[in-house]
């Protein structure tokens, strides 16, 4: 605990050591740019920020105040490694003043930059490198995305391009990529990728040159043209570079240390900080109707921060219908329990949210509900929660909030529960489902079978079978309804 402390303790210091966005002397060439640091500075800030809240990964944390220094290597060490990376490339790694410079950037005053980039490489670089080669593109296009965005989704640079790729707006809607109030499919790591390597091949049919394709993927062609009639029609990238915009002429030499230092890390001591995502295999459930991510939270038991990370291309946590339709990520285990049952699931969305508010932003705290006149004294059992009490009384989980002016979520096992009569006929009944003319029903849950809903609800099983004669045991879906009494 006292070393988590004292790293923790670090963390801040360093933060706002980042925060006054301090630089480093010595680096002359011009083309290290201050909106490149920031950019670095970003994404090493918006990291330790999440380390700073999980104090889980103290491995990550001791990775990322490793402060080991890299070995020093001569101009001709480096020249002869961006060598051997050419041997077997597409591009051109020159090595020079400009690649040189940025690689020492990365390899000795910028390493926490690495080395998260390092980690966040296991999240995408499978489906980039398989899109890479759907499209017959060089490989190493996949350390574009270090340079462009830290390879986090969510990135947005004071011009206004997003994602991974870091896509301008009217660049993605040109390669498809859909924008409006609730989705921005540039920060969709699966539909951003495939739009980037279109959008890279046509850049590289046009020029002929990987060198000028990446120059054309920052400045826009319109501008490398321009460089191109200015530098009286040069062909290589270095020759046109002087006339390029001042971003530009340094984005080439980036990628290329990009590309050397994520080949070459171990070499200069580097080693991964894992980020505080996991890499799982995914799979894809496309909705027919609109869906908030909170009622497939509920309806999965599974945490909405983390769907939200699975699912960056959605703005906020409401997916509204559409055609075609939109799609969600889910870990593959948890699609296949939403498969087939998609009607319990939009019958769960139907009770926790107001029909008249499926399409709008409504605080909870601001519905007008009827006044209550009659209503159950519902007595919280063991493992019941507020989605399986709505879905027994068949009311929404904002109008149980609103009855009993709920604080938390969290129930306590015995606390009572004011569930409103719809049509009363008396003005209190304690607790209904100790009546025998209440139909009380089970909403099954995955693993259960008839045997385990028998015990969890203190019946036989042979009442059940009896209550439910057209069930058949060995076909139950999550989300049937079973009758108990």
């Amino acid at each position: 605990m006292q070393r988590l402390s004292f790293l923790l303790f670090f963390l801040i210091i360093f933060s706002n050591l980042v925060s006054q966005n301090l630089r480093f002397p010595g680096l002359k060439d011009t083309i290290v740019n201050k909106e490149f640091i920031d950019k670095i500075d970003q994404a090493v800030q918006l990291f330790y920020n999440e380390l700073a809240v999980d104090s889980n990964q103290i491995d990550s944390l001791n990775r990322f105040f490793d402060l080991s220094e890299s070995p020093k290597f001569s101009d001709s060490v480096y020249c002869g490694r961006l060598n051997v990376l050419n041997q077997n490339s597409d591009f051109h790694l020159d090595c020079n003043k400009s690649t040189l410079s940025v690689i020492r950037l990365f390899a000795h005053k910028k390493r926490n930059f690495i080395k998260i980039v390092l980690g966040r490489s296991n999240l995408y670089f499978d489906l980039y490198e398989a899109k890479l080669a759907e499209y017959g593109l060089p490989d190493e296009l996949k350390y574009l995305s270090v340079i462009e965005s830290g390879l986090r989704p969510k990135v947005k640079s004071r011009a206004g391009a997003l994602g991974l790729w870091q896509f301008m707006y009217k660049t993605g809607k040109y390669f498809g990529l859909k924008e409006n109030a609730y989705i921005d499919e540039r920060m969709d790591p699966y539909k951003a990728t495939d739009a980037a390597c279109r959008y890279l091949k046509k850049l590289h049919d046009i020029y002929g040159d990987w060198n000028l394709a990446l120059a054309s993927y920052n400045a826009g062609p319109g501008n490398v043209n321009k460089a191109i009639r200015r530098s009286g029609n040069k062909k290589s990238y270095w020759e046109v570079r002087p006339y390029l915009p001042r971003e530009t002429q340094g984005y080439v030499p980036n990628f290329i240390a990009a590309t050397y230092v994520m080949k070459y890390y171990k070499e200069h001591n580097l080693a991964p900080v894992n980020p505080k995502q996991k890499r799982i295999f995914l799979d894809t459930i496309c909705l027919t109707k609109s869906l908030h991510m909170e009622t497939v939270s509920q309806f999965l038991n599974f945490d909405l921060q983390t769907l939200k990370e699975y699912n960056t291309a959605y703005k906020k946590t409401f997916i509204p219908q559409s055609t075609p339709p939109n799609c969600i990520l889910l870990p593959m285990k948890m699609a296949n329990e939403i498969a087939g049952n998609e009607d319990s699931l939009y019958r769960l969305e139907k009770l926790i949210y107001n029909p008249e508010l499926q399409n709008k932003n409504v605080d909870s705290a601001n519905l007008k509900l009827p006044k209550l006149e009659a209503y159950f004294i519902h007595s919280v059992k063991a493992k019941q929660t507020l989605t399986s009490i709505a879905l027994m009384y068949e009311v929404s989980i904002n109008e149980i909030v609103l009855w009993n002016e709920l604080k938390t979520v969290e129930l306590k096992l015995g606390e009572e529960l004011k569930i409103k009569i719809k049509n009363p006929t008396k003005p209190i009944v304690k607790d209904p489902v100790s009546h025998d003319n209440y139909q009380k029903y089970h909403y099954v849950r995955s693993g259960e079978n008839l045997t385990i809903i028998a015990k969890r609800n203190g019946v036989s099983l042979n009442r059940i079978k009896r209550l439910n004669p057209k069930i058949n045991p060995n076909r139950l879906r999550v989300g049937q309804k079973v009758r108990i009494r």
